[in-house]
């Protein structure tokens, strides 16, 4: 099993620089107009808002417009998808794994290109500087590029099901991909209306990871190889990588709740505010670690994918300490969504890993 590209996810994020240590008071005070005027562009800098040119390296806004790190989104469903597999019949086919990865890869591009362009459209992202269309300068050609990953993507993943015979595994991804778009796109828009987080979840959830644990079968009509049945393990799974991704786009929005405000887009943070919504990731993390006992325990999850994942509490803790500390500090709350990437990709990277040893007898 190709586990160990999870792992990379968490090494492509990079703390923002720490604050420079504050001097004497009289010197605090002689400076006070400069220093607060350096805090303003480095907190606008951080949240990729509004500020004077120059604020940020091109390099940096790079960076941030290919995000990288969140493309772990398409990694683990995946992934998780196939060790189900694998824990139920021993199936794995590398060349399918690698090649609906890719695919996965473009239908992310195409979302978050698109979500560019339609935020844009509303003036959401105005003075968002990692925008890529307003890096291009040119909506026409970021919604082109969006439309060609959707495509190419498309037809990888048309491949797979073609090799694979089985209906189920095309169904439930081509409903994932329109969660992404009534998400983002118009005249849906739903993520205006605060449905983004449980669009988010059905769709990298329940529907992404069940459709590629069935893009593992192997469908012959002259041997008659029955399809690969729908497991309670499947089913667990794909609920905690649902909940961890869902977390991911939770925290996105803590640095943006001005600037959604002010175009009507009404995600949770906005309807609740940051402090109750610091206290909703605190639940929802103590809710994640609730379900994977609950599931070891009714045997849907074998034993070494409770111990596994059991050993990412520390980085749990770290999201909601970090949440509860800073949820009104825009400068430092934009971390906020990549802590939940690294627990998202070492999460996933446990179950994973926990499924493949429990096949091969391993803390089954």
């Amino acid at each position: 099993m190709p586990l160990a590209g999870i792992a990379l996810a968490p090494l492509l994020v990079s703390p923002l620089a720490p604050s420079p240590r504050r001097g004497s008071v009289a010197t605090a005070a002689a400076r006070r107009p400069s220093a607060l005027r350096r805090a303003r562009c480095s907190a606008a800098a951080a949240s990729g808002e509004s500020g004077e040119a120059g604020e940020l390296p091109r390099a940096t806004l790079l960076w941030r417009a290919a995000k990288l790190p969140i493309y772990s989104v398409a990694l683990v469903p995946l992934t998780v998808g196939s060790a189900c597999a694998y824990h139920h019949a021993g199936l794995f086919f590398a060349k399918r794994y690698f090649i609906i990865l890719a695919a996965a890869v473009l239908v992310i591009t195409w979302l978050n290109l698109s979500n560019d362009v339609f935020d844009s459209d509303t003036g959401a992202d105005k003075n968002k500087k990692e925008s890529v269309v307003n890096i291009i300068g040119s909506r026409a050609v970021t919604q082109n590029a969006a439309n060609v990953s959707l495509f190419l993507g498309f037809a990888g993943l048309f491949w797979a099901f073609a090799e694979a015979g089985d209906a189920r595994f095309i169904f439930l991804v081509t409903c994932a991909i329109f969660c992404g778009y009534v998400y983002q796109c118009p005249p849906f828009r739903l993520s205006y209306q605060g449905l983004g987080e449980p669009l988010c979840f059905a769709a990298f959830g329940p529907l992404a990871t069940t459709a590629f644990y069935f893009s593992s079968s192997n469908v012959n009509i002259s041997s008659g190889t029955a399809l690969l049945p729908l497991t309670k393990t499947v089913i667990a799974s794909s609920v905690l990588v649902g909940l961890t991704t869902t977390l991911i786009l939770f925290c996105s929005h803590f640095h943006q709740i001005d600037g959604d405000l002010a175009v009507g887009k009404m995600s949770p943070l906005v309807r609740v505010g940051t402090e109750a919504g610091s206290r909703i990731v605190m639940v929802a993390i103590a809710m994640l670690y609730i379900l994977l006992a609950a599931f070891g325990v009714c045997k849907a999850l074998p034993s070494a994918c409770t111990v596994l994942c059991a050993l990412t509490l520390p980085v749990g803790k770290l999201v909601v300490d970090y949440v509860l500390k800073n949820h009104e500090d825009n400068a430092k709350i934009f971390m906020a969504k990549y802590y939940c990437v690294r627990l998202h990709a070492l999460f996933g990277m446990a179950l994973a890993c926990g499924l493949v040893l429990s096949r091969n007898g391993i803390l089954a």
